[in-house]
């Protein structure tokens, strides 16, 4: 509502003195503001602050008159009372110099256009000069405790208990004196007879005089209150009667709210209390009370003292509040407390020493409450000239508080909007953001009842598109705009302001003119010609209606009152504006779809239709009356009316409305009546107007009925002219602000799938409810309400603190407006639970769960309501806990939503919470039964809070097998944890999971760091090269080898041990080696010791066909396919192949081809199994793959010496700029161009990369095939050979088995395992028969061990055998069909090579990014 801005002003008086200024006294339009000392009289101008003239008093007359004590203006500001100590009031005359010359003139630079301006209106920027000259002096031989001025009076009271009546000229018809004592006094106006009161020796401490009431608010010096009222036109003695309030005995002073009805009297305890008068019996009612809280200020709350001033802003929409003990306190109209200097950073230094607050003698607003003009009682700077004056003179020092404003406070048309709008002195604040992407933002609506053309803006045509959220929600800080100055400077201050539904366009009025800014352009548009501007003062605010600019004005030349609708895109000029003529002054206007609705000072309420027309150059507008409606029977002074809005809202529902199409009419009118809002609904209780009558008839609108109150302590309403089916509830809803109760809701009530409503439920209900901000705009859809706050910083810290005066930047920090919002949805669910309405707030919640927000607001439903029922100290008869509960189940969120919300509660009410929701190990079971396993680790920890260790330790394992089952490794680790936990007896806190890896705790993996495997390769192969392999799966932060060497004597370890091996033997029968690796990888498995304890068990294999499918789906690995060429007539014999190796690998290790990604393959059936074609790996090029150490993945890189043949397998390291499409190469490099290579050469090179998997895959298999190896699987090893096509390996293990004690079952089940993939090979899967072809004599040694069977001396582990064989020179060109199993073999072993497939498993990515440096192995391969 208010904010303040920055730090205060600090106002010096240019003229030295001694006295001290301590009362100050602003006009009627607070232009010119009168301070008072002593014997001296100064006036102030608003802008500039300036000093214009003081008066000083002489010092006999000043002996006579005594010092000067109060002092009020007349209305038309031409005349100024003083009153005196010794009972003189005396009368000056204001008189404006005749001088053309003012007093203060801007001075321009030379060439400067502001200079050339209109005679007379240089004199509107400009201080003018005034004199102050004593007209008369009046003496009332008592001393003068109060002076209100009351139209063309002055009412004087006297503590002689008199009041005196008198004329402003002080001639005129003498004067009146009424006592006190003759004034009947009761409780209301109804008693003949009240309750007498003494009246001897009381008198009048201070009044105000109430113009829609006609009366005074009075506080008498006992600290009694009440309020005199004249029962006819004449204010005499035996015409007036009074009313007090009985309770109050404690009043100090009052101030009179003339918008809404209501007098506010501070008393001695600190509180303010506002009363408003009973229309039908004329007693004083309290209406709220305006008091600190202990929840916000525990220190302070009761220490205040006395309230010493109470002061109304001019819009009436905030009251200033001081008390005795100093400090400034804000609240709005109906008790919404905005902010107090007791507290925070108002009230303490940075260093948290506590401050001083500053007593304030007397304070004011400024015009339109843009400053509070205040002086404290220490408001004198001593200034010593030793030089000039040998005694310290004062300067008198005014401070001048700087504050924004909602533009709602003066514009309530801003309430149908959904932006933020505040308004300052020179400035504007919008929460909307860029234009582009609100432009993004939003899309079509069909609500537009007409696309308006908008010529060459980045805007969207239909008006009706809220922004997004994320626009209005995206960050604290505003967009500011700065007013522009010409404008400003003529028609200072500015009053209204108004922005359009795209918060794009903003528009202002000040003293005269309008102005308009456009977001999307950053540039102002004023009126060209000043006369025009000068000669319109806005009067009843303006609005937006698409790119038009509706405003209700004055036209001073012609002296009427006038609707005009200016262009947007036009020229700011009355020849581009649509001027209709009204009748009556405007008080209030506000836009509803295609109406204008007018508020006249004649208590009408008028109806306008416009059209837009875009016949012409530029689009006109068209307006036509549409209904005139009489509010003079209902509204008692025009002056009371807040607001005025025309609404879709009724009573009843689109349901019960006999024709659809009026669901979004204009159904209704809402009136804001001094915080009362009214609402009249049209009457269709006549015969309705059917589609096919004729369109005079459709025109004639129905008239409205009586009006209905709705509700009372109304700040401001909210309400959109938009439909949405999904959220009806929402959107046709009416939303009101009520200050320190709140905001209310009249909700709307709907039968459940259309069902005929009950006759006995209402059509809407009114819900109340709490918030925490002051509400600036609602967002319907969205279920928020905007709001701001004030922050504030401290800079203390650059001053040194001393006892001489501090500046201002110490005494207060410095204050700044943020953006706030807060989520209200829960409590509309609870008010309606409450009620027993659980279907409504089903549907409601039903069409909000889409919202990002919604799982937060089931679960503030529920913590609340948890927080009120458990802490309650008294039994609470009809619980809402169990039927929140039972709400909140009718939503998948509902274990998430009460697992939160325990974890976020007190432990000990969480007995009270599941005794409504339900036991926790059901809740445990049912995460499991829907795979949530990571809410099901949250009732885990409140288990362990409520139960025994053994449940826990029960849940805790279930939890753990299925965590293990799914690879959620992380929660693995947390169970370990926790289940050790649990062993070691620490049920209270387990211990923290480690954040740092110990890459020590290897666990499997101990075995390959600081040693290398020397295998022995077979002749086909080539020449000894050395490969360095990275570990590919690092150790997790959970069980470690070491742990599980410390503790194995521990039954938990044990205990978690058997599950770990229970779910690896699983893993191991299943043939889900990928995923056993990473099982181990990331819970540190000792995977090698365990497969030799499982090689004659679990590592067996029973199936070696099945097995190797296994591992081409799980490692992604394409199946072998063969050319389409012969293999006999290959491109790459008769030694070619060597040449075209070599430049290859030349042309890849220096240049780059183009684009990354490989054309998704052809899948073709071959049988029951698919084969990949030659395009069919849709993949991405290994970067790294020639990189090696460089690269963050762990890969088989070769290290080549210089020597070295190249093989197929270089070919296959493409860079990430190469690309293969539909099979053929697009080569762009010219050296590579240079290699020019047959069709059939680049087909059988492409035949070669399709059959590699992806590179990371090597790499892990490979790895793999080394573990088995350690571990004496040799199925395993077969298996994972075969896959990679590794005959060196292969010939290993059969050489191997000749001297090492191998089981005969085993033996037997690799010869049967091995004929079994030939013959699936033979009729299924050809692309490996080269490979089986080539690896013949291998098989063929390992049935003659078989058939024979040779028993080794004894079985030694593989790895430890120095495995050399006598290398034969190869003869690659053999016509042997194995020399391609050679060129196939080698690619496979070049770990280099290959091409890095993305792959789009999760447990994949898992592996490749926990990758750890463990050290290296090397493999010798000769």
């Amino acid at each position: 509502m208010y904010f303040l801005s920055g730090w205060p002003r600090r106002l010096l008086c240019p003229l030295k003195g001694l006295e001290k200024p301590f009362y100050i006294q602003p006009d009627s339009r607070r232009l010119v503001f009168a301070l008072l000392s002593q014997t001296q009289i100064s006036l102030w101008y608003s802008r500039p602050s300036v000093l214009i003239v003081s008066y000083k008093e002489s010092a006999k007359a000043a002996s006579q008159f005594g010092w000067y004590e109060k002092t009020e203006w007349k209305p038309d500001s031409s005349m100024i009372a003083v009153a005196t100590a010794n009972g003189y009031i005396l009368l000056f005359d204001i008189v404006y110099s005749g001088q053309e010359k003012c007093l203060y003139e801007p001075v321009y630079p030379k060439g400067n256009p502001r200079v050339k301006v209109t005679p007379g209106y240089k004199e509107e920027q400009c201080a003018p000069s005034l004199t102050v000259e004593m007209k008369k002096v009046l003496d009332f031989q008592a001393q003068i405790t109060s002076l209100q001025s009351m139209q063309d009076d002055l009412v004087i009271a006297t503590n002689d208990g008199i009041l005196h009546l008198i004329h402003w000229d002080g001639l005129t018809n003498g004067r009146k004196a009424i006592n006190l004592c003759s004034v009947p006094f009761s409780v209301d106006l109804q008693s003949s007879r009240g309750p007498s009161l003494d009246f001897e020796s009381i008198h009048i401490q201070d009044m105000e005089y109430c113009a829609p009431l006609d009366g005074l608010a009075v506080v008498f010096d006992d600290g009694r209150i009440g309020f005199i009222t004249p029962m006819s036109s004449k204010l005499a003695a035996e015409d007036l009667h009074g009313v007090w309030a009985q309770e109050v005995t404690d009043g100090t002073c009052v101030a009179v709210n003339n918008k809404y009805r209501l007098m506010a009297f501070g008393c001695a305890n600190g509180s303010v209390l506002v009363y408003t008068m009973d229309t039908t019996t004329g007693a004083m009612q309290l209406s709220h009370k305006l008091e600190l809280t202990p929840k916000h200020y525990p220190d302070i709350w009761n220490k205040t003292g006395a309230v010493k001033l109470v002061r109304w802003s001019p819009d009436c929409c905030v009251a200033m509040v001081t008390w005795d003990c100093g400090s400034l306190s804000l609240w709005s109209v109906f008790g919404a407390h905005l902010f107090c200097t007791l507290g925070g950073d108002f009230a303490h230094y940075s260093d948290g020493t506590k401050k001083e607050p500053m007593k304030i003698s007397s304070m004011s607003w400024g015009a339109e409450g843009y400053h509070l003009w205040a002086i404290s009682s220490d408001s004198t700077q001593q200034i010593g000239n030793d030089l000039e004056n040998n005694s310290a003179v004062q300067q008198a020092e005014i401070l001048q508080f700087q504050f924004i404003k909602s533009a709602l406070t003066v514009n309530p048309c801003m309430n149908n909007q959904e932006q933020v709008l505040l308004q300052g002195e020179d400035r504007l604040y919008l929460n909307c953001g860029d234009a582009l992407q609100n432009q993004n933002s939003s899309t079509a609506s069909a609500n537009s009842g007409h696309q308006p053309v908008r010529e060459k803006t980045p805007l969207l045509d239909d008006i009706l598109v809220p922004q997004g959220l994320s626009t209005l929600l995206g960050h604290k800080h505003w967009h500011v705009v700065q007013i522009h100055s010409t404008y400003l400077e003529s028609n200072w201050p500015i009053k209204f302001a108004a922005i359009d539904r795209l918060g794009q366009c903003v528009a202002v009025a000040g003293r005269y003119g309008i102005a308009h800014y456009a977001l999307f352009t950053r540039k102002w548009k004023l009126f060209g010609n000043i006369t025009q501007e000068q000669n319109m003062a806005v009067t009843g605010g303006l609005a937006w209606w698409n790119d038009f600019i509706v405003l209700a004005c004055y036209n001073l030349i012609d002296q009427q009152e006038e609707l005009r609708l200016y262009l947007r895109s036009s020229n700011l000029d009355n020849v581009f504006a649509h001027i209709t003529k009204v009748q009556s002054e405007t008080l209030l206007i506000n836009v509803f779809r295609d109406m204008v609705i007018l508020f006249r000072a004649d208590c009408s309420i008028c109806l306008y239709s416009i059209d837009r027309k875009d016949d012409g150059p530029n689009p006109t507008a068209n307006v036509q009356v549409l209904q005139e409606v009489s509010m003079s029977r209902y509204i008692p002074h025009p002056s009371l009316v807040v607001s005025v809005t025309l609404t879709s809202v009724r009573t009843e529902t689109g349901i019960t409305l006999k024709m659809p199409q009026q669901a979004c009419a204009a159904e209704s009118i809402m009136l804001n009546l001094a915080g009362q809002l009214i609402m009249l609904q049209r009457d269709r209780s006549g015969p309705q107007v059917r589609e096919k009558d004729s369109i005079s008839k459709q025109k004639k609108l129905l008239p409205f009925c009586a009006p209905v109150v709705l509700a009372h302590c109304v700040e401001n309403v909210w309400t959109t002219c938009r439909s949405n089916k999904q959220k009806r509830h929402l959107l046709e809803a009416l939303w009101l602000s009520c200050g320190e109760a709140g905001m209310k809701v009249w909700l709307p009530l709907f039968p459940r799938d259309h069902r005929k409503p009950h006759s006995f439920l209402s059509r809407r209900i009114m819900l109340p409810f709490q918030i925490n901000i002051y509400p600036l705009a609602v967002l319907f859809e969205d279920a928020l309400v905007l709001g701001a706050v004030n922050e504030t910083v401290l800079y203390d810290s650059l001053y040194m603190h001393s006892r001489e005066k501090e500046p201002l930047e110490v005494l207060f920090p410095f204050c700044t407006v943020e953006r706030t919002s807060q989520i209200y949805l829960h409590h509309i669910l609870r008010q309606l639970l409450v009620r027993n309405l659980g279907e409504q707030a089903l549907l409601l919640a039903q069409s909000c769960a889409t919202l990002p927000y919604f799982p937060h607001v089931l679960e503030l439903m529920l913590h609340e309501v948890l927080e009120e029922e458990a802490t309650s100290r008294e039994p609470i008869p009809d619980p809402l806990l169990p039927t929140v509960a039972k709400f909140i189940t009718e939503f998948p969120l509902f274990l998430q939503t009460v697992v939160h919300c325990a974890r976020k509660t007190e432990y000990a009410l969480w007995n009270y919470l599941f005794a409504a929701v339900g036991n926790p190990k059901d809740l445990f079971e049912e995460c499991l039964m829907a795979q949530d396993l990571d809410t099901a680790a949250s009732y885990l920890i409140i288990l362990q809070n409520m139960e025994v260790p053994a449940v826990s330790r029960q849940h805790a394992t279930l939890l753990f097998s299925t965590a293990l089952e799914q690879g959620k490794w992380d929660l693995c680790r947390h169970m370990i944890r926790f289940l050790k936990a649990i062993g070691a007896g620490e049920l209270e806190t387990p211990p923290p999971t480690p954040s740092t890896q110990e890459p020590s705790s290897t666990g499997g993996f101990e075995f390959f760091k600081h040693r290398s495997i020397s295998f022995s390769q077979s002749a086909e192969g080539l020449s000894a090269g050395k490969f360095n392999l990275q570990k590919t799966l690092s150790m997790p932060s959970g069980p470690s080898a070491k742990r599980w060497s410390k503790d194995a004597d521990c039954a938990e370890n044990m205990y978690i041990d058997v599950m770990l091996w229970r779910h690896a033997r699983r893993l191991l029968e299943e043939m889900r080696l990928k995923d056993l690796s990473s099982f181990a990888a990331q819970l540190g498995f000792e995977l090698i010791g365990w497969l030799c304890k499982e090689r004659t068990r679990a590592a067996r294999v029973e199936d070696f066909v099945q097995a190797l499918k296994r591992l081409h789906k799980d490692f992604l690995w394409p199946f072998p396919v063969i050319p389409s060429c012969s293999l006999v007539n290959s491109p790459f014999k008769n030694g070619k192949y060597k040449t075209v190796g070599d430049q290859f690998l030349k042309s890849q290790s220096t240049e780059t081809f183009v684009n990354t990604d490989l054309e998704s393959g052809v899948i073709t059936a071959r049988g029951s199994h698919i084969c990949l074609s030659l395009n069919a790996a849709h993949t991405q090029i290994d970067s790294g793959s020639l990189q090696g150490p460089q690269t963050q993945d762990a890969i088989l890189s070769p290290l080549l010496s210089k020597g070295d043949e190249c093989s197929i397998g270089s070919a296959t390291d493409l860079t990430e700029t190469s690309s293969m499409v539909d099979g053929d190469w697009t080569m762009v490099d010219e050296s590579f161009s240079t290699l020019s290579l047959t069709q059939s050469e680049l087909e059988y090179l492409s035949m070669e990369l399709a059959n590699k998997g992806p590179h990371k895959s090597q790499v892990q298999l490979r790895y793999l095939m080394h573990i088995f190896m350690e571990a004496g699987c040799l199925e395993w090893c077969i298996i994972t050979a075969l896959i990679l096509r590794d005959s060196a390996v292969i010939g290993q293990i059969i050489s191997s088995i000749q001297h090492s004690e191998i089981p005969m079952d085993i033996l037997q089940g690799i010869k049967d395992g091995l004929l079994a993939v030939d013959e699936w090979a033979s009729t299924d899967c050809p692309g490996y028969k080269p490979f089986l072809n080539r690896i013949k004599p291998q098989l063929q040694k390992l049935q003659e061990v078989t058939e024979e069977q040779i028993q080794p001396e004894a079985f030694q582990p593989l790895t430890r055998l120095s495995i050399s064989k006598a290398v034969e020179p190869p003869n690659p060109w053999a016509e042997d069909s194995r020399n391609t199993a050679s060129h196939v073999n080698s690619n496979q072993n070049d770990g280099g090579g290959g091409i890095g497939r993305q792959e789009e498993g999760g447990q994949g990515e898992e592996e490749e990014q926990q990758l750890v440096d463990e050290g290296s192995y090397e493999c010798s391969l000769s």
